[in-house]
């Protein structure tokens, strides 16, 4: 059956007599605005803002976890990286593998990419890909914050910039590359060039080396004169080295290399 035409005359008709009948709800955020003499602005939904928020949030996580029922490691990426960014500057812990070995760690959440997540505490700096995560909490006795800490103050003159070198004004500072981009581990690495770092590939396989550059899945590895390519998909987690530890290297491996002459 079709649906019958109606002309303009007769909708218009139509439509003001349903406006007579309808109940009309006051608006205290349009009321407050007409007060101070701004413009008046339409909602976004029919049910109040607070109702909004929790809808979008209820919403947001129910994709999270039908993604996670039909692509198991894809939704195990998506929760490490929802969870982090809700903990940025916050404690957490971390249980992970390396090969057959359990580990732990506790840190603040610095930087959370594409496929890894920074933390940092007193004594180093740790990268750690999400598909060797276990589980990941805030440590007992830590307060959970709702609030992430994630305000930035934008100036005059860094709008400015963002309109106009938008490419240049973003690569400069870490804290803007995070607010708009998410990293992956060889962009971040790249970006710690001339770090002492110790590559952990294995429970019983390390190297350690300074950052030369990170491009093409490749991590590239200087210790003085000798160079050393890293396959990026074959490292487990990486973490800077304390000024102690790497004169204790240092020692070791020219000892190793005397010895065998």
């Amino acid at each position: 059956m079709e649906d019958k035409k109606i002309r303009l005359d007769e909708y218009r008709k139509k439509l003001l007599e349903k406006r007579e009948t309808e109940e009309l709800k006051n608006d205290i955020i349009n009321e407050f605005n007409s007060q101070n003499g701004k413009g008046l602005t339409s909602p976004t939904t029919p049910t109040t803002t607070e109702e909004t928020r929790l809808l979008m949030e209820y919403i947001d996580r129910a994709n999270l976890f039908n993604i996670s029922k039909q692509d198991e490691k894809r939704g195990k990426t998506l929760k490490y990286r929802k969870f982090f960014k809700s903990k940025r500057n916050q404690q957490v812990e971390i249980y992970f593998k390396c090969g057959t070995q359990s580990l732990y760690t506790e840190g603040k959440v610095s930087t959370v990419g594409r496929d890894f997540v920074m933390l940092t505490n007193l004594k180093e700096r740790k990268w750690i890909p999400y598909p060797i995560i276990e589980s990941a909490n805030i440590p007992f006795g830590i307060p959970n914050y709702s609030n992430t800490h994630q305000h930035y103050i934008f100036d005059n003159n860094l709008r400015k910039k963002l309109l106009y070198e938008f490419g240049e004004t973003i690569s400069k500072r870490d804290i803007l590359r995070q607010q708009f981009f998410e990293e992956t581990l060889q962009t971040n690495l790249d970006s710690w060039q001339e770090t002492w770092v110790t590559v952990h590939l294995s429970e019983d396989i390390r190297k350690i080396g300074k950052i030369s550059s990170a491009a093409n899945q490749q991590l590239m590895l200087t210790f003085f004169k000798e160079k050393e390519c890293i396959d990026l998909k074959s490292v487990k987690y990486i973490n800077t080295i304390r000024l102690t530890s790497l004169f204790s290297h240092v020692f070791k491996r020219f000892s190793h290399q005397e010895g065998k002459q």
